[in-house]
């Protein structure tokens, strides 16, 4: 099955619609790291990661994986890990998962730029939490609630259609 997300914010999975935001200048073919899009195309998605002291179960058939405080994705397009997760303790640049605010309490990486990974064309979009719906700097995010009633539904196997 898709998850189709449509350009004036809105997800659509089966017979669900939830309003959604994407990258602040919108949807792009050509995404670059930094150019707060969000890029387009039918893309797989990763195991779900979730904050265990803030969300206790997961109702999900997804593969889960909690996140821990030094865990990091890598937004350096000269790194080797460039596009993947990694342990902040290395001292490497890159995105903390474990944040104080709530946006990464559960997220689901999307897999764009991933196998090989191509420096500069973008890193770190996942679908992820919002509480204001401002607009990303490339991800998708939604509200609590219906992130927790999509993950119910919704399998490894299924594609993620942006745009």
């Amino acid at each position: 099955m898709l998850i189709k997300i449509k350009k004036n914010g809105v997800l659509i999975y089966k017979k669900f619609r939830f309003r959604c935001v994407l990258g602040k200048l919108g949807i792009k073919k050509n995404k670059k790291e930094g150019d707060k899009s969000t890029p387009q195309g039918i893309f797989s998605l990763g195991k779900l990661y979730y904050r265990s002291d803030r969300i206790k179960k997961i109702d999900t058939h997804l593969k889960c994986k909690t996140i821990k405080k030094n865990m990091g994705w890598c937004n350096n397009p000269i790194d080797n890990k460039y596009n993947k997760e990694f342990d902040l303790k290395t001292k490497k640049k890159g995105e903390k998962l474990f944040r104080k605010d709530h946006k990464y309490d559960v997220l689901i990486p999307i897999n764009y730029n991933t196998n090989p990974a191509i420096p500069h064309k973008g890193s770190a979009i996942f679908l992820h939490l919002t509480q204001n719906y401002k607009s990303t700097v490339g991800c998708i995010a939604i509200n609590i609630k219906n992130f927790l009633t999509l993950v119910k539904y919704i399998k490894s196997s299924d594609k993620i259609k942006i745009g």
